[in-house]
C-alpha cells in the first residue's frame, strides 16, 4: 500500500474560515479526507475584534478535526497588492534583479516593510511578471493568529492563486477565456483565464456589501439582515420575476438585485481593461464561486446581466473523496472549495502559481533549517578538536602543577579581602531582610490597580460594563459549583462610620510552628487573611453578540494569562495533580440571557481565580 502523507489546508475568508484535510499518496492521488468550516459575521462595526473572531473559528476548526502540525492557508485577495508587470526580453539569470527594480517602482510601501513574492506568467511570448505583496505588520497579525492554534506556517498563498490552481487542474483542457468569477464576503476575484494566460482583479463588492444594502433598505441591524439574507435571499430577474412573491420577498429580492447590478456592472469594465493593457480577449464562459454564489438565482442572474453561458465552479473532479466525507454536504460546497482544492495541490506538487508569502518568523525557521547540516559539521569539527586539546592537556600535566602552587599563594595573599567582602554581604543580607516586608507590602498594595487595569484593557465594547469588582478569599474552584468563597470587603461598607474595619471576619489557621520552641516563647501570629479570587458582577447591552459578548471578555482574560504576567489565571490542580482548565460555569456562575422585563441590561456575575493571594490588611 502507498504512504500517505496528510496536509492541512487553511482558506480565511472575510466571513468564512474553512479547513480541509488531504492525503497525497506516493500513486500521486490527493484524497480529502475531511472539510469543515466556521463563519463569523463581516460586519464593518465590529472590525476591531475582527483578528480575535478568526482565530477563535480556527481554533474549534481544529479542535474538531483534531490535527496539528503544519499548515498552508490562503489570505484573502483584498490583503495583498497585486500588479502585472511586462518585462523587457532578458536572460533568465536577470530576472531576479529586474523584478526587485520593478516591485520597487510598483508597490506602494517600502520593499523592507513588505512580504512579497512574484512569479513569472506565459503571456502570449511576452514575459510578464505578477508580483504580490503584503504589509508585513498585517501577515504577521494573521500568522500569529493561525500559530496561537498549535498549527506551524508551512506556506502562505493569496485565495486568487489558489483559486486558479484548482481551476487548472479540474479543467485541464481549458481553452477558450473564461472568467470566474469568487464572490466573497468584502470583495469578489474575477479571474481571466485563457490558455496559460492568466489576469485577476478583486472588486470592491461581495455578500457584505449585500448585507449592509438590506441593512439599510430596511432599517435592521447587520446580523438581522444577513440572517434575512441566508435565510429568506434570492435575487429578483427581468421580466416580472417578483410578482408572484409577497410583498416582503419581493422587496428583499429587489434589494439584493440592485446590490448586485454592481458587481455585474464593474466586470465589463474589468474585461475592458484586460483587453486593452492584458492583449487579452473577451470571456466566452463564466464560472461562479464563493460564498455569494449561495443566493438562489444568482446564475440566471449573471447569465441575464453578461449575456454568456453561466455555470457554477466543481473543483472537485481534480481530487478523490475519502469515504468518511459526506458526499452530499461536499456537492452543495463544492463552488466554495476551490481555494482548499488549489492549496492542496500545491502540497502534492500539482500547482502552476506558487506564491509564497514568508513571515518573518517562519523565514528564520527555514533559515536555521538550512544551516543545521554546517551546524553539525562544526559540532563534529569543535569534538575533532576537543580531543586533540585533551591530548595537548595531558602532556602538559607538569606544567599545571606549577600553575597550582602559583594560585596557592594568590589564594593567600587574597585571603584578607575576601574577609571584608564577607562582612558586606552579610551586611547586605541584614539589609535585604529589613526592605523585603517592605517590599512585599508595596507589592501587595499595587497588585489590585495593575489587576483591575489588566481587566479593564480586555474591554472591546462600549455594551458592557462592570458595577463590582470584590476580592473573595477561600474560594475553591474544584469544589461543587466552584466554591463560593468568602467577600473580604463587608458589603454595607459604604455607609460604615469612620474608623471601622470595613473588612469581613474571616478565619484563618495559625501556622504551624517550626523547629524547637522555649517554654516561654510565644505562640505563632495568625496568618492575615488572603484574597484568592475576585467576584465580578456587571451588566451588557443589546449588541449582535448577546450574551456571548460576557464569554468574550473571559476569553481575552484566557489570552492574556496564557502570554504571562497576568494576575488571573484560569487553571486548577485536580485530584491526580494535573493542571486542568476551569469551565465556563466555574468562571461564569450567572450570565443572564436576556435583560428582565422591563430592565434597561441583563446581569452578570465572574470568579475569577488570582494568579497569587494577596494579604489583605
Amino acid at each position: 500500500m502507498a504512504e500517505a502523507q496528510s496536509t492541512i489546508a487553511l482558506n480565511i475568508g472575510s466571513q468564512r474560515i474553512a479547513m480541509a484535510v488531504f492525503e497525497s499518496t506516493k500513486s500521486g492521488a490527493l484524497v480529502l479526507k475531511a472539510f469543515d468550516s466556521e463563519s463569523i459575521l463581516a460586519d464593518p462595526a465590529t472590525e476591531s475584534s475582527r483578528a480575535l473572531q478568526i482565530k477563535t473559528a480556527i481554533a474549534e476548526l481544529v479542535g474538531r478535526a483534531k490535527v496539528k502540525g503544519k499548515v498552508r492557508y490562503a489570505i484573502s485577495g483584498q490583503s495583498v497588492f497585486i500588479r502585472f508587470v511586462k518585462l523587457p526580453p532578458l536572460d533568465d539569470d536577470n530576472i531576479e534583479q529586474l523584478v526587485t527594480f520593478e516591485a520597487q517602482q510598483h508597490v506602494p510601501f517600502p520593499l523592507e516593510e513588505v512580504v512579497w513574492d512574484y512569479e513569472v506568467l506565459d503571456a502570449g511570448g511576452d514575459k510578464e511578471v505578477m508580483i504580490v505583496a503584503i504589509k508585513g505588520d498585517a501577515l504577521e497579525e494573521v500568522n500569529e493568529g493561525v500559530n496561537e492554534t498549535g498549527l506551524t506556517t508551512a506556506e502562505v498563498d493569496v485565495a486568487p492563486m489558489a483559486l486558479y490552481n484548482a481551476l487548472r487542474a479540474a479543467y485541464p483542457d481549458l481553452q477558450e477565456p473564461t472568467l470566474l468569477i469568487d464572490i466573497g464576503a468584502r470583495t469578489s476575484d474575477l479571474l481571466y483565464v485563457e490558455g496559460n494566460r492568466f489576469f485577476t482583479r478583486s472588486a470592491a463588492m461581495g455578500g457584505g456589501a449585500v448585507t449592509a444594502a438590506i441593512s439599510k433598505e430596511f432599517e435592521v441591524a447587520f446580523a438581522e439582515a444577513e440572517a434575512h439574507k441566508t435565510q429568506n435571499g434570492l435575487i429578483a430577474l427581468g421580466g416580472g420575476h417578483t410578482d408572484q412573491l409577497d410583498e416582503g420577498t419581493a422587496a428583499l429580492a429587489m434589494a439584493i438585485r440592485n446590490a448586485m447590478t454592481r458587481l455585474a456592472t464593474e466586470i465589463p469594465r474589468t474585461t475592458n481593461y484586460y483587453r486593452s493593457q492584458h492583449n487579452g480577449n473577451a470571456p466566452k464562459r463564466v464560472l461562479l464561486a464563493g460564498g455569494g454564489a449561495n443566493l438562489p438565482y444568482v446564475k440566471e442572474f449573471f447569465e441575464e446581466k453578461l449575456r454568456m453561458p453561466v455555470e457554477f465552479f466543481n473543483p472537485l473532479s481534480a481530487i478523490q473523496v475519502g469515504s468518511g466525507v459526506d458526499t452530499d454536504a461536499l456537492s452543495k460546497e463544492a463552488h466554495t472549495l476551490g481555494e482548499l482544492i488549489g492549496l492542496g495541490l500545491r502540497a502534492a506538487g500539482k500547482s502552476k502559481l506558487n506564491i509564497d508569502l514568508v513571515p518573518a518568523k517562519v523565514g528564520q525557521l527555514r533559515a536555521a533549517e538550512k544551516r543545521r547540516p554546517f551546524l553539525i559539521g562544526a559540532a563534529a569539527a569543535f569534538l575533532v578538536g576537543l580531543g586533540v586539546w585533551a591530548a595537548m592537556q595531558a602532556g602538559a600535566a607538569g606544567k599545571a602543577q606549577e600553575k597550582v602552587a602559583e594560585v596557592e599563594q594568590q589564594r593567600e595573599h587574597l585571603s584578607g579581602p575576601a574577609g571584608r567582602i564577607r562582612s558586606e554581604v552579610n551586611r547586605e543580607d541584614k539589609l535585604r531582610s529589613i526592605a523585603k516586608p517592605y517590599v512585599e507590602a508595596e507589592n501587595d498594595r499595587t497588585f489590585w490597580f495593575e489587576a483591575l487595569q489588566e481587566f479593564k484593557a480586555s474591554f472591546a465594547d462600549e455594551a458592557i460594563w462592570i458595577v463590582d469588582f470584590s476580592p473573595v478569599a477561600n474560594f475553591n474552584p474544584s469544589a461543587e459549583k466552584g466554591g463560593e468563597g468568602k467577600d473580604v470587603v463587608k458589603g454595607e461598607f459604604a455607609n460604615a462610620g469612620y474608623g471601622t474595619s470595613q473588612l469581613q471576619s474571616i478565619k484563618v489557621e495559625a501556622p504551624q510552628p517550626t523547629g524547637r520552641r522555649g517554654r516561654n516563647a510565644p505562640p505563632p501570629a495568625p496568618a492575615a487573611p488572603a484574597a484568592n479570587a475576585v467576584r465580578i458582577k456587571g451588566f451588557w447591552l443589546e449588541n449582535p453578540s448577546n450574551q456571548n459578548i460576557v464569554y468574550n471578555l473571559l476569553r481575552k482574560l484566557k489570552e492574556n494569562a496564557a502570554s504571562g504576567g497576568s494576575h488571573y489565571k484560569f487553571t486548577t490542580t485536580n485530584q491526580d495533580g494535573e493542571e486542568v482548565e476551569l469551565e465556563e460555569g466555574v468562571l461564569a456562575p450567572k450570565v443572564e440571557a436576556d435583560p428582565e422585563p422591563e430592565e434597561y441590561a441583563a446581569a452578570f456575575e465572574l470568579m475569577i481565580p488570582l494568579s497569587r493571594e494577596v494579604p489583605i490588611k
